[in-house]
This record gives structure tokens, sequence and C-alpha cells, in this order.
């Protein structure tokens, strides 16, 4: 598969084949559930305010459909490639298999560097991404949401984009869209709310006082600072946070609302805040605490800086934000109690299908609905995988993924082959 050959995609690869080999899975069906059912690679013109004509390039992977339409989210960021895009949608696969949802995984991404964008030019980029994508979206063939660089605004596009083309609207299309247009209640903080849900579980089993725990945060954005907001609300002391040019660090606790309105005010520049000690990001993953969640870009956390991490629960709110080289050093480590990303993360894409089946019913729930039904999938999911992990003796990521490639393995299997 050398079209999707990057870091990434090997990572992904390396993890399944790994899994596959421990569920001693057919062969037959394991080249089937590595490559990516669909793939679409598309070229995004885009008139930019100051006249010129800029081409992106655009990408639409759906990883397979054996449980029911794919799903996942639409990045915008410089370093978008295939084979990332590729990597996330396999990941999706599992993350929604591991939580029980009627989905495939599926991801999106679109090289370019929304900071440096205007809003108009943005939702050009996305309207004409959008026409380009659409005979291969749907609200039962793939559902978009908000990833990194993108938003319920970019969602709204999205559906308005679509609504456009079919004279009608189907807000199913997407989801982490406004609520106005159908969004549901919670989905916004739903992926950091989830994190913060499962690094307490993973200290109450290891005994660790919330109340009296530290925490580090690296990334603040949607995700990093949901989940820094909401374990602070338990207790938790936020001592460090990152983001993508620098970070803070407050052995007495960051003051989360200030550090908010700091970077709101100065285009998410980290530089100069007042409440707290500048470090490196590098720094601020060796940094000593109780919980460390790893909320930004992938593979953060490599063989260079494991054997360095001081922390109890490690807490994955990114994708891929560890290595497998660094996996090695964890577990024979035996010290961290690591929530893997597939778990860890995937309150967002829980709310997502909930937004969707909203959607599809034209009912909508309150946010405490949503909160109740989210809470009860991220600990039926924690158990399956506590549960497998004790009992087979395994590490916390395979038993996560043995639990999600299975499902999908029986899925393939019990379908058969066409024709």
């Amino acid at each position: 598969m050398q079209e999707y050959d990057s870091p990434m995609f090997r990572m992904a690869c390396q993890q399944f084949d790994r899994v596959a080999d421990y569920l001693a899975l057919p062969q037959e069906v394991r080249g089937r559930m590595k490559q990516p059912k669909r793939t679409l690679i598309v070229s995004v013109p885009v008139r930019m305010d100051d006249g010129r004509v800029v081409v992106f390039p655009g990408y639409r992977v759906q990883h397979h459909l054996s449980l029911g339409p794919t799903k996942g989210g639409l990045r915008y960021h410089p370093d978008v490639t295939l084979g990332e895009v590729a990597a996330l949608a396999m990941w999706m696969s599992w993350k929604c298999a591991l939580a029980g949802l009627p989905y495939g995984g599926a991801k999106g991404g679109i090289a370019c560097d929304p900071r440096k964008m205007s809003l108009r030019e943005l939702e050009r980029l996305t309207r004409r991404f959008t026409q380009e994508v659409i005979p291969l979206i749907g609200g039962h063939v793939d559902v978009m949401a908000p990833d990194v660089g993108t938003n319920e605004q970019t969602m709204a596009w999205i559906l308005d984009t679509c609504a456009m083309r079919e004279g009608e609207a189907r807000p199913e299309i997407v989801t982490g869209k406004p609520i106005s247009l159908g969004g549901s209640l919670g989905r916004r903080e739903a992926t950091g709310r989830g994190v913060a849900f499962l690094a307490n579980r993973a200290m109450d089993t290891l005994g660790i006082d919330a109340a009296k725990a530290t925490a580090v945060v690296q990334g603040f954005g949607n995700v990093g600072s949901h989940a820094a907001l909401v374990l602070a609300r338990h207790g938790t002391k936020i001592i460090g946070v990152g983001v993508q040019d620098g970070a803070v660090y407050n052995p007495n606790g960051l003051d989360l609302a200030a550090l908010d309105s700091h970077l709101r005010a100065n285009n998410h520049d980290i530089a100069n805040f007042p409440g707290g000690e500048p470090i490196t990001n590098e720094q601020l993953l060796e940094l000593k605490c109780d919980v460390l969640a790893p909320c930004a870009l992938e593979r953060a956390i490599t063989e260079k800086n494991a054997a360095r991490l001081k922390c109890r629960v490690l807490a994955e709110g990114a994708n891929g934000p560890t290595t497998p080289e660094a996996d090695k050093i964890i577990e024979e480590r035996g010290d961290i109690f690591v929530v893997p990303d597939i778990l860890c993360n995937c309150g967002g894409v829980v709310v997502s299908y909930f937004e969707w089946v909203q959607n599809l019913q034209s009912f909508s729930w309150t946010e405490a609905e949503v909160n109740d039904k989210l809470y009860r999938i991220l600990e039926q999911a924690f158990a399956a995988v506590m549960h497998r992990a004790k009992r087979e003796k395994l590490s916390h990521r395979l038993a996560a993924l043995a639990v999600g490639v299975q499902r999908v393995a029986d899925a393939k299997l019990q379908r058969g082959l066409f024709p």
C-alpha cells in the first residue's frame, strides 16, 4: 500500500498487525481490514482575498463499511497527507467498534493553514471541497465531523452546500454542527469530557484522590481545554498546559479562565502569559504529575521521551500520540496506567452518533440525557478493556484494539465476500 506510506500509516499498520497476530485472524480478512475501502483525492482551487487562485490538496478516506456508514472528522492542517488521513480512518474504525457504534471509520483532510486564512477564504475552501466529495458522502454513506482546524461553522458550510445541491436540508449529513442547525447539546465538549471521565476512572482504579491530584494537558484546543476544565471541576490541579508554540507551568495550578482569555486575545500564542513559567512542550511532557493528557497531534511520545515520563496515568486525548517504540518502553516500565486513544477520545464520536440519531428521528435530547448516555457507553467500553486486559494479561492498548478489531473482523466474516 505504497500510496498511503507515511509514519502514521505505518504506525497504524504495526498496531493492527500485532493485534491481528494475537487474535489469529484469517489471512483472507486481514488485507480487507487494513486496506481502506475507498479513497478520494481532490484538488480544491480557491480564490483568495487578494485575487490569487491557490489549489489545495484534499482527501477523504473511508476505511470500511461492514458495520454501517463511515464516520470521521475533517481536519485542516498544513501537514495533512493521504497516509495520515488513512491512519486516522483506520483508528476510527477500531474506536467506533470498541464503543459499539454502527459505523466504519473515515477521515478527511485538506493541506492548508487555517490560521493564515480569512473566514471568507475558509468558507470558499470548505464549500469547494464539499462539492468535490459530494458523490461519496451522505447521512447513510459517510458522515463528517469537526477535527483539528475545523469547527461548527465548517460543518454548517458543508450542510448548506449539500442542501443547495440536493434541494433539501439533511442535517444527518454532518455532526458537530451548530445547535441551531440540528447539532446536539454536549457535542462540543464531548471528547474532552470523555478524556476527563476516563482519566478519573483510571485514578479511581489506582486509588488516586482526584481532589488531590495534578494534571498536565498538551493541547488547549477543543479537546484539551474541556478535558482540563472538567478535571479541574473535580478538584484536580492543572499544573501545565501546552499549545503549538510553547507551554506554561505553575506548580500551584494554572488559572484556566485567565489562560483561555490570554490565548483568545493573542491568537493562541501562549508567550507572556503572566500566570505561569514558560517551558517547552518537550519539558511539559516530562513534568511530574498524576495525569498526563496529550491532546494535540500524533506521535508526541516517542522512544526518546517515554522513559522520562513521570505521570501515573497517560490519558490519550489525541489520536496516535504514542509510537509503538514508546509503547514498548511504557509496557516494560509497568508503572503507567495507559488509557489508549481509541478508548480515551471516543467521547466525540459517541455524541456525534447521538446527534446523528436525533437528526434521523427529528427529535432532540437534553444535555443531561446526552451526558448520561455518553457516560454509560464510556463506562461499558472502559470495563470491556479492563476485563480483557486483566483476563488475558494484555496491555491496555492491545486489549482495546483486540475488542475493536475483533468486532470488525466478525462482521466481515459473517457478511462474507461479494460476489
